[in-house]
C-alpha cells in the first residue's frame, strides 16, 4: 500500500491514501459491499476531507480516468468495469452533528445510517433512515431513499436542507434551495453523477417510538397471508403505517437467530409510527391467521433499522427489484408461485413493500426523483455464498422479476435498481432533460460516473 503516490510522476500530488493493484491491501480496497461484484478499479483513493477529494479528481484528470465515489459499496454492480476509474473510497469522512434546536444533522459522507440514527435519538428525534442499519447515508439519500416512515413523510432526498460536494472541475461546492438550486434538485433524487459529496444536512423529526415488527407464519401459508396483506394494503390504511408482505427461507448460519435458522416463513412486517390501538385494529384480520410468533411491540426508534433483518455486514449475493403499478389477486397468485414454498430455487428474501402516501406526491419544492410512481415495490435477493450458486440464484431473482412484469410500473427505483438500466426508466421525461442538461453543465468531460448515471 503506498502513500502520496501517483499514477505517473506528472500527476499532483495526492493528500489522500492510493492503493493501487498490486499493492497489499488492494483486493480490501477494492471491494464491494456485495462480495459477489469484482470490481477492480485503477486505484482506490481514501480522502479523509474535501481537499482530499478534490486532489484526488485533479489526480484522475490528470492520468485521463474518471472518478467514483463510494461509501459502504452498496449497488455497486451497475457500474460495471473501472477499469478507467478512479474509486474514491469516503470511509474514512465519518461523522455525525445534530442541531436539536434546528432539527437538522449534518452528515460527512462516510457515515453510515446507524450513526445518525443513534445520535439523533439521543436528542428525542428520527431519520428517515432505510432498512439496513450500514448503509451509508449519502448513497442511499441520492438515489430517493425509501424508509419505513415513507408513506407518512416521503423520501429522504426531499428532506435534504443542503449538500456540499466536488464538483468534476474540483471546485467545493455547498447547494441548496438559494444557492445552486438546480445542482441541488439534481442532487436529490438524481444520484451521484454530478460529484463526489463530501457532507449533507438532514432536516430530522420529533419521533422517539414506533410500534413495530413481524408476524410469523409458516411459509405454505403464504397464498392466504399475502392475500390478507394485500386486503390491509388496499383498505386505505393511515400513512402512519407501512407494511411488508415477504418470503423468507433463512440459511442456518450463526448469525440467524436459532428459533429461524434454517427455516422458511412467510412475514408481513408492520411499522406504524401512530396510535397503537389503531395499528392493532388494522393488524387484527392478520393476527386472526395465528402467526407462530408475533413481535409487532413498542420500540424505540434505532430498533426499526434491525426489524428487516437486512444482513449488517458484506456478504455475497445476487438481488434485483421493480416497481409495481399495483397489486392485482392474480398478481398475488404470481408471486406466490414463484417465490412461495414450490419455487424452483429458494431465494432468501422475495419482498413487496406498500408505498403510495406521501411517497407519491409531487411536491413543487422536491428533488429530482419528486415521488416514487407504483403502489408497491418488490426486491428478491438469495445469496451466493459459493459460486456453484450464481447461477441457480440470479436465474432465480429473474424469475421472479420476469413473473411480475404484468404490474410493472413504467418507473423504476435507483436504489433497488442492482443491474443496468435505461436511465429514462428512473425519471419521467421533464426530470431527465433537466438531469442531462445539468450533468453537461457541472461534468462536461463525464469524468463523474456513477451506477446509475443520468445519460
Amino acid at each position: 500500500m503506498s502513500i502520496l503516490s501517483t499514477l505517473t510522476p506528472s500527476a499532483p500530488t495526492l493528500t489522500a491514501e492510493l492503493v493501487r493493484p498490486g499493492d497489499a491491501g488492494y483486493d480490501t480496497a477494492r471491494a464491494a459491499w456485495n462480495l459477489a461484484i469484482d470490481q477492480r478499479p485503477a486505484a482506490v483513493a481514501y480522502p479523509e476531507t474535501s481537499n482530499d477529494v478534490a486532489a484526488a479528481i485533479a489526480h484522475a484528470r490528470q492520468n485521463g480516468l474518471r472518478v467514483a465515489a463510494q461509501g459502504t459499496g452498496h449497488n455497486a454492480g451497475p457500474l460495471g468495469s473501472l477499469a478507467d476509474t478512479l474509486l474514491v473510497r469516503t470511509d474514512r469522512m465519518r461523522g455525525v452533528h445534530i442541531d436539536p434546536a434546528r432539527r437538522i444533522a449534518r452528515v460527512r459522507a462516510g457515515t453510515l445510517w446507524a450513526e445518525v440514527v443513534e445520535a439523533a435519538a439521543t436528542h428525542g428525534l428520527a431519520a428517515l433512515a432505510g432498512s439496513s442499519p450500514d448503509v451509508g447515508v449519502v448513497g442511499y439519500t441520492l438515489g430517493g431513499g425509501l424508509s419505513w416512515l415513507g408513506r407518512r413523510y416521503g423520501l429522504a432526498a426531499n428532506h435534504v436542507e443542503a449538500v456540499e460536494l466536488v464538483t468534476a472541475d474540483g471546485e467545493h461546492r455547498r447547494v441548496d434551495h438559494k444557492d445552486e438550486p438546480d445542482l441541488f434538485w439534481a442532487l436529490r433524487g438524481g444520484g451521484g453523477d454530478f460529484g463526489v459529496v463530501t457532507a449533507i444536512e438532514l432536516r430530522l423529526l420529533p419521533i422517539t417510538q414506533a410500534y413495530a415488527g413481524i408476524l410469523w407464519y409458516p411459509i405454505q401459508r403464504g397464498s392466504e397471508v399475502l392475500h390478507a396483506w394485500r386486503e390491509l394494503t388496499r383498505s386505505q390504511p393511515p400513512e402512519e403505517l407501512t407494511t411488508v408482505g415477504r418470503f423468507l427461507q433463512l440459511p442456518s448460519i450463526s448469525e440467524i437467530p436459532e428459533p429461524v435458522r434454517g427455516k422458511s416463513f412467510v412475514v408481513v412486517e408492520a411499522y406504524h409510527v401512530g396510535d397503537r390501538a389503531q395499528a392493532d385494529e388494522l393488524l387484527a384480520p392478520l393476527r386472526a391467521l395465528g402467526p407462530v410468533n408475533d413481535t409487532v411491540q413498542t420500540v424505540p426508534m434505532p430498533a426499526l433499522s434491525h426489524i428487516h433483518m437486512d444482513p449488517e455486514f458484506p456478504v455475497a449475493g445476487f438481488g434485483d427489484g421493480m416497481t409495481l403499478g399495483h397489486l392485482s389477486v392474480e398478481a398475488i397468485d404470481a408471486l406466490v408461485a414463484v417465490a412461495g414454498p414450490e419455487a424452483a430455487f429458494p431465494l432468501l428474501s422475495v419482498e413487496v413493500r406498500h408505498l403510495g402516501g406521501e411517497l407519491g406526491r409531487a411536491r413543487p419544492r422536491n428533488g429530482a426523483l419528486a415521488s416514487l410512481e407504483g403502489e408497491y415495490i418488490l426486491y428478491a435477493v438469495g445469496a451466493t455464498p459459493v459460486p456453484e450458486l450464481e447461477a441457480p440464484v440470479s436465474s432465480q431473482v429473474q424469475a421472479v422479476i420476469a413473473a411480475m412484469i404484468p404490474w410493472r410500473a413504467r418507473r423504476s427505483y435507483l436504489n433497488f435498481a442492482e443491474t443496468q438500466r435505461d436511465p429514462g426508466t428512473f425519471w419521467d421525461a421533464l426530470a431527465h432533460d433537466r438531469l442531462k442538461a445539468i450533468k453537461a453543465a457541472v461534468d462536461p468531460d463525464g469524468v463523474i460516473r456513477s451506477n446509475h448515471p443520468v445519460e
